[in-house]
């Protein structure tokens, strides 16, 4: 049985290639995979059903991952779910910034090195929440 086998994993980037580099690195997680390329669909499918971890890139067409991250906002600070790795292509401080004001747990630049993601992963699926807030 794989190490991470029934967790759901929503990965967000308009960037069809990303997207499956992203699921082959992560292939031996045995999760299950759930994939969208627009902002506004990620809310929806993260408000019918939480991921254990959201992959969310910062520019998506529909909802920037701002945004997604401020439309989620209450259901994080109230379950500690779904954890967040943001991806992005958008150099400067001020944009890690932010992220990390709206939550995000893990921020990394385009491009970046897979096993750091694959690592960044690892760590969130097992805590399994963010910050002191406990699933119940």
């Amino acid at each position: 049985m794989a190490k991470f086998e029934g967790k759901d994993i929503l990965i967000v980037d308009d960037d069809q290639d990303i997207v499956e580099a992203i699921k082959e690195a992560l292939e031996d997680f045995g999760a299950d995979f759930r994939t969208t390329g627009n902002g506004n669909q990620a809310v929806e499918m993260i408000l019918e059903k939480t991921p254990d971890l959201l992959i969310l890139d910062q520019m998506l067409p529909g909802r920037s991952g701002f945004l997604v991250m401020e439309k989620i906002r209450p259901q994080r600070k109230e379950t500690g779910k779904p954890p967040v790795i943001m991806i992005t292509a958008n150099p400067g401080a001020r944009h890690k910034i932010y992220a990390e004001t709206l939550g995000v747990d893990m921020y990394i630049n385009k491009p970046f090195r897979m096993d750091r993601l694959v690592k960044g992963a690892e760590e969130l699926l097992e805590k399994g929440y963010i910050g002191e807030k406990k699933p119940s």
